[in-house]
């Protein structure tokens, strides 16, 4: 009896085992039908289907495609010419119909980000440039005051008043002509 059941354990084993092999099989040949295009969706996460990713999906997300899909068509300039602006945008949009809203979004934001950039960038020149000028003024106020003879006290290290000698009038007086030198060009 228990040659038997041992019989019927391993003629089950063996079905099973037939069975498994066949569906790993078939399984095996129907994948490569199955999942021919590979993207990324725009919130990040990777696709996968038998179907051509939707209208919209840029390019550098589409990860794998069908032997015989066909990609945007490349346009080459001749050397020399000036590329069209349009170019770009047709040869891009031949593939698929024009960008999402979320690429035109993205584009837009982009452009204001560069246009704060500009500004800011502009306004920091202009802070710059008008701090140069109050340097120059004053440098130059200086430089008038220190070659007019006047007798010029300041404070000393202490509080103390003192009195500007010759020596000392004449240190005051270079570095008030190198301010002028640097910042009233």
């Amino acid at each position: 009896m228990s040659n038997r059941s041992a019989r019927a354990s391993l003629a089950g084993i063996a079905r099973l085992s037939l069975l498994s092999l066949i569906s790993v099989l078939l399984l095996g040949a129907a994948l490569p039908a199955s999942a021919q295009w590979k993207w990324r969706d725009p919130a990040g996460k990777l696709q996968f289907s038998d179907l051509p990713p939707p209208n919209g999906t840029p390019e550098k997300d589409i990860l794998q495609r069908p032997a015989n899909a066909r990609r945007a068509p490349i346009v080459i300039q001749p050397y020399g010419q000036a590329a069209a602006s349009e170019a770009p945008a047709s040869a891009a949009s031949a593939g698929r119909s024009a960008p999402s809203k979320e690429e035109l979004a993205r584009q837009a934001r982009d452009k204001q980000r560069e246009k704060d950039a500009q500004a800011q960038q502009k306004e920091e020149e202009r802070r710059i440039a008008e701090q140069r000028r109050a340097n120059c003024q004053s440098a130059q106020d200086n430089q008038r005051l220190l070659e007019s003879g006047v007798r010029i006290r300041r404070a000393n290290a202490q509080g103390e008043p003192e009195v500007l000698d010759d020596k000392q009038r004449e240190a005051e007086l270079q570095r008030a002509r190198a301010v002028v030198s640097s910042e009233c060009r």
